[in-house]
């Protein structure tokens, strides 16, 4: 009889004790949301903050800078509204979570060896629940400060003396120019690299190049010989006169070889990009496409792509008139980033010129 007590205080016991772990995994959870919420409100204010600034310098202007206005607020608006729709992301994850150890506290049994295979079972989504709290810490999110300081700087300095009607955004790209020589070693036998690495064309023809598991075999691609893993970086492209093509960043440990989707750019978690196609555009990243219908037809002499390590921002632009396609707010960057273009093939026999790579430093002609 007594022992028969014992086992039952024992069983009630484990179950106070795993009924008091679910709690405090909500607990967590629900904290975390809290932070998010403070660290969305905190993006929130400092993005505005800087745009009424901007603002007040530009109301001295003369009316030749309201385009230029015009286009830096859309800058700052574009950064802000990929680190919200980040932190919502995150919110909505933390939020089903909750709810599943909502309906797992509403439902803890009495029957102890059935709880213990519960505990088994939920030892996947322990997993998870790590796994999310890791990775939506809010100090991962963040708004490149360093960046819109500058840019507050050069507007400051272009409101005293005016060289030219420049944009300021494009100012700011290009003092964070960077060289780009593209890798022949990585290249699909069917792209020719120039001899200084700065173009791609597509051929017909099957080069006879070494095999290397750094080539890509499948995916018309190229990446480039040196990567980056700080600060802030911009390249430009010429795509004048092409139908097809394909512009961004990667990691090296995006698959390079074999039939499946994740080697083209943008359709795994390792690379960025925006496709243009026939008149059409669309950002890609992780399999997940964005059509951009607003830029549908546009043509542009120029592509800009630009990446801040501080801000986790890949960013592109029409950079004739630093139009804005689009932005990805990453978080952080877990690996080296190397450009990344992929030439398109011959579309009909519309799209035989090359990408050829730019000196970013130097504004591209206004269309």
């Amino acid at each position: 009889m007594y022992s028969e007590v014992g086992g039952k205080a024992k069983k009630g016991e484990m179950l106070l004790k795993y009924q008091q772990y679910l709690q405090r995994q909500r607990d967590a959870i629900t904290y975390r949301i809290k932070k998010l919420a403070a660290k969305q409100v905190e993006l929130t204010k400092k993005t505005d903050t800087i745009k009424e600034k901007i603002r007040k310098k530009y109301e001295d202007m003369k009316r030749v800078l309201d385009e230029d206005l015009r286009i830096t607020l859309t800058q700052l608006d574009t950064e802000h509204e990929a680190a919200e729709k980040l932190v919502e992301e995150k919110i909505e994850d933390c939020y089903h979570l909750t709810q599943e150890l909502d309906q797992d506290l509403a439902t803890v049994s009495a029957d102890v060896k059935a709880q213990e295979a519960d505990i088994q079972q939920n030892s996947e989504r322990d997993k998870r629940i790590s796994e999310t709290l890791k990775l939506t810490d809010p100090d991962l999110i963040q708004v490149d400060d360093f960046k819109n300081d500058q840019l507050l700087c050069l507007t400051i300095n272009l409101l005293l003396f005016i060289r030219s009607q420049v944009p300021v955004t494009k100012k700011l790209f290009q003092s964070y120019a960077s060289d780009v020589v593209l890798d022949a070693d990585t290249a699909h036998p069917k792209l020719i690299i120039s001899p200084q690495g700065d173009s791609a064309t597509y051929t017909d023809t099957w080069q006879d190049v070494p095999e290397s598991p750094s080539r890509f075999d499948n995916t018309l691609n190229v990446v480039s010989q040196e990567g980056f893993r700080e600060g802030r970086h911009y390249w430009e492209v010429e795509v004048s006169g092409k139908t097809y093509w394909e512009l961004g960043l990667t990691y090296p440990s995006i698959p390079r070889q074999g039939r499946e989707e994740d080697c083209w750019l943008g359709r795994g978690k390792e690379s960025w990009c925006v496709e243009y196609f026939n008149g059409d555009y669309t950002a890609w990243h992780g399999g997940v496409h964005h059509e951009l219908p607003l830029l549908a037809g546009r043509q542009f002499t120029r592509i800009g792509v630009f990446c801040s390590f501080p801000g986790g921002l890949v960013c592109f632009v029409g950079a004739d008139t630093m139009t804005p396609l689009h932005c990805f707010c990453a978080g952080t960057f877990t690996d080296t980033l190397h450009q990344a273009l992929c030439p398109g093939h011959d579309n009909e026999g519309t799209n035989w010129k090359s990408l050829k790579i730019c000196d970013a430093s130097r504004s591209a002609p206004v269309l």
